[in-house]
């Protein structure tokens, strides 16, 4: 696993790291409340930083080149969108699009939101936000 050097990582809290610097990644398993936390420890620094997102979504982030995270948030972007829309679909109007343009809207936002809950850290806090919708 290679670490895409330069790429400004973001921990949450308002804190983002060079990715470079980053050299240790530590799960927080006891009294963390809601959602993942991370201890990230970083080169210079003498005590881990904690991070509001899990390892695997910071990992994820470290491996990427800065051109596949833009596009991967610029889709994941896009799919909240149109979930939001979808969402916000009256059933009526829904069976009236299945039945006459055989479009499935409610099969597309279960597969929307699956293909959403694999991008995202399962515990990452925005997660639960997006999936409440």
């Amino acid at each position: 696993m290679k670490v895409e050097p330069g790429v400004m990582i973001q921990l949450g809290y308002g804190k983002y790291f060079r990715s470079e610097s980053i050299i240790g990644l530590e799960p927080i398993e006891e009294e963390r409340g809601p959602g993942k936390r991370t201890n990230v420890y970083i080169e210079g620094f003498s005590n881990p930083i904690v991070a509001s997102r899990g390892e695997g979504a910071i990992l994820r982030d470290l491996t990427r080149s800065p051109d596949e995270i833009i596009q991967i948030r610029e889709h994941t972007e896009l799919l909240k969108d149109l979930l939001d829309s979808i969402s916000g679909i009256p059933s009526l109007l829904r069976s009236i699009i299945r039945d006459q343009g055989n479009w499935d809207l409610d099969r597309l936002e279960r597969h929307v939101r699956e293909v959403l809950a694999t991008e995202l850290d399962p515990e990452d806090n925005n997660q639960q936000l997006l999936l409440s919708v």
